[in-house]
């Protein structure tokens, strides 16, 4: 079936069986590569996405159900040269150590800052981190939260 993704920013039209998952879209047609198949099971958080703003399981999504703008890793937005906010909490924080689960992480991540959940670690129960990095992750939320309540720009 002939299908049209918005992915960050850019209109792709492909042909896809039925079943397809957004993530083997990504990856395989379009060669956007911070979704990663960790689990393919929705369980470690590895692919995460935005769908219309939103974190979704790419590995469970299928690219023909997807009509809003796909956002992953590469498209958050940033100022000129500088990191997205949560992308330059995360290294100052050192929250990453393999990177495997970094761009899922980050990506939910974006989605607690602006929903500015009250449990950081309920929120992000989904994202699995196999170097155990859970306390500087907390970390990179918690000032990329309060980098957000100071400023006028939206994440």
């Amino acid at each position: 079936m002939d299908i049209s993704l918005e992915v960050n920013g850019r209109t792709e039209r492909l042909s896809v069986d039925p079943g397809v998952t957004l993530l083997d879209a990504l990856r395989e047609r379009l060669s956007v590569t911070g979704p990663k198949k960790g689990c393919d099971r929705g369980q470690c958080g590895a692919c995460t996405v935005h769908v219309g703003g939103r974190p979704v399981l790419a590995c469970l999504t299928l690219a023909a159900t997807v009509t809003r703008e796909v956002t992953t890793v590469e498209g958050l937005s940033a100022e000129g040269e500088e990191l997205h906010p949560v992308q330059q909490a995360f290294v100052d924080q050192d929250a990453l150590q393999c990177g495997f689960c970094t761009s899922g992480q980050i990506m939910s991540a974006v989605a607690a800052v602006r929903k500015d959940v009250p449990d950081v670690r309920e929120f992000m129960s989904g994202n699995i981190c196999r170097c155990a990095a859970y306390p500087n992750i907390v970390a990179a939320i918690e000032q990329a939260s309060e980098q957000a309540g100071r400023s006028d720009a939206s994440l």
